[in-house]
């Protein structure tokens, strides 16, 4: 009853998918899984909280760099990329492409202003309802962005944005990450984690997992951390994910080593 019959009972007896099914023969087998959910989910929340934090902060201090101002239409003028200021090299439909992105993403952004607006969003209205701001700025708006908006922005700044982005986060193998792509893709893979952790869902077997990761995303893991692979496939690539975004942020070591820890100590436990 306390667990729900999903969550207590339907959703942990496979891995992943129906066809997958786990040879429990009792109930406290299934009960021994909702636990080593539920640990995991706690394990992960406060840093899932603390990256999308900062992240968001060291993104902002770059796009303030390079467009001199806090306001999100400089931003669209001279940090997002649109059809104007697509890479010279670009073809026709790579700047189109662009210049799509660029409009959805002042779409969303006006419909997260609008809905904050609308439920009286203090972070909003403070600046719409106080004649001395002209609008709104990007920190407010970053304020308000989920994980997964946030990093669907990051994926239509220029090439310039990006590449200052990625190294003021120490992400700095070009030769890996060739397009600077790699600071918005991680995100979106730890975005699927993170809402799985809001709605409650199961993560133990990663079917939260909606994106297929890309080469350079694996690749870079192997090369920075000293894997022979990781692929995404196991909750302990989230772990590696994890702890390689701690590092760059600059947590200490033995934040990150009690991190590992206590994913080691819990999986154990569920083991026996």
């Amino acid at each position: 009853m306390n667990a729900g019959y999903f969550h207590g009972y339907k959703g942990y007896r496979f891995f992943k998918d129906r066809s997958k099914r786990l040879p429990f023969s009792s109930y406290e087998e299934i009960n021994a899984t909702i636990i080593y959910d539920t640990k995991l989910k706690a394990l992960f929340y406060d840093k899932m909280m603390f990256i999308e934090t900062a992240v968001k902060n060291y993104a902002l201090e770059c796009i303030l760099e390079i467009d001199q101002s806090e306001y999100i239409h400089i931003m669209f003028d001279k940090a997002v990329c649109g059809y104007a200021n697509s890479p010279a090299l670009a073809n026709t439909d790579t700047k189109k492409k662009a210049q799509r992105n660029k409009l959805n993403l002042q779409s969303t952004i006006q419909s997260y202003l609008a809905k904050a607006y609308k439920n009286e969003n203090i972070k909003i209205t403070h600046f719409y309802n106080n004649l001395s701001y002209s609008g709104v700025p990007v920190w407010a708006l970053f304020e308000i962005m989920t994980m997964g908006d946030f990093g669907f922005l990051l994926s239509t700044l220029t090439y310039e944005a990006r590449n200052s982005i990625s190294n003021k986060l120490g992400i700095t193998d070009t030769a890996v990450d060739t397009n600077r792509n790699l600071v918005y893709l991680y995100l979106y893979a730890m975005k699927d984690l993170r809402n799985a952790i809001a709605h409650n869902s199961i993560v133990f077997d990663t079917r939260f997992c909606k994106m297929d990761p890309t080469r350079a995303m694996k690749l870079n893991l192997t090369k920075e951390i000293g894997l022979p692979y990781v692929n995404f496939k196991t909750i302990g690539d989230y772990v590696i994910l994890t702890c390689y975004y701690l590092k760059l942020l600059h947590v200490t070591k033995n934040e990150i080593t009690a991190f590992i820890r206590e994913f080691e100590k819990i999986t154990e436990e569920y083991r026996n």
